[in-house]
């Protein structure tokens, strides 16, 4: 059975190769701040974390879905879709981009607990049959070191790992050694929870261990 991801997330697609599978990799070509400000403005609300990381995973996982069953009627599988951000007092921390940004992040999360929130979904296709999709949210409390130095601090923003991922920090590189626990499935911290993708996908009636090794070749 294939498994194609929808997403080019270098965290993502380890933690499927980790897992035993090779994924297809398709971009999704979904506006992320637009959904998010339609909704809103529909609604007229914020969108609460979980409902925000849901939200964009099936708008993502859906666009995908839907252009891989144009393109390959044969294809037989899952599409697996993901969004995450991070909350630290109510406040949403999305990716910082820029090193001063980066760094005031750090200052603030030095010693505290956050929450990082990730949203799923999960299609089923098949050749003459319905598309299925199966969605959930999972979270993950993250808590940093008091010890953290400015110094390191500074020298961890300057290796430009943080600038490109929620919250500023990573779990399973070199901002690992900063993070004293998390709480919850630890692979929701690195983008994906496998624990949740598998339920998911039982519930779609896709039994996990037959998606290992899938074979597929993965596309940059």
């Amino acid at each position: 059975m294939r498994v194609c991801l929808a997403s080019t997330s270098p965290a993502r697609r380890m933690l499927l190769r980790q897992a035993g599978i090779e994924p297809l990799l398709r971009a999704p070509q979904v506006d992320e701040e637009a959904v998010i400000a339609a909704v809103e403005a529909g609604e007229g609300r914020v969108l609460a974390p979980d409902e925000h990381v849901l939200l964009l995973a099936r708008r993502k996982a859906a666009d995908v879905a839907a252009r891989l069953a144009a393109d390959e009627p044969g294809f037989d599988g899952i599409v697996i879709g993901g969004d995450s951000m991070f909350e630290l007092d109510g406040r949403i921390l999305g990716k910082p981009l820029l090193p001063e940004v980066a760094t005031t992040r750090w200052h603030e999360m030095r010693g505290r607990t956050g929450m990082l929130h990730s949203g799923h979904s999960v299609w089923r296709l098949g050749p003459g049959a319905a598309p299925r999709e199966a969605h959930a949210v999972a979270a993950a409390s993250v808590t940093f070191v008091d010890d953290l130095t400015d110094a390191e601090i500074d020298a961890y923003v300057a290796s430009g790992e943080p600038l490109q991922v929620a919250g500023a920090f990573t779990v399973d590189s070199l901002g690992g050694a900063f993070i004293e626990r998390v709480d919850g499935d630890p692979s929701t911290v690195v983008g994906m929870s496998l624990s949740t993708v598998r339920r998911l996908c039982g519930e779609l009636g896709v039994t996990w261990t037959d998606l290992w090794d899938a074979g597929i070749p993965a596309t940059a």
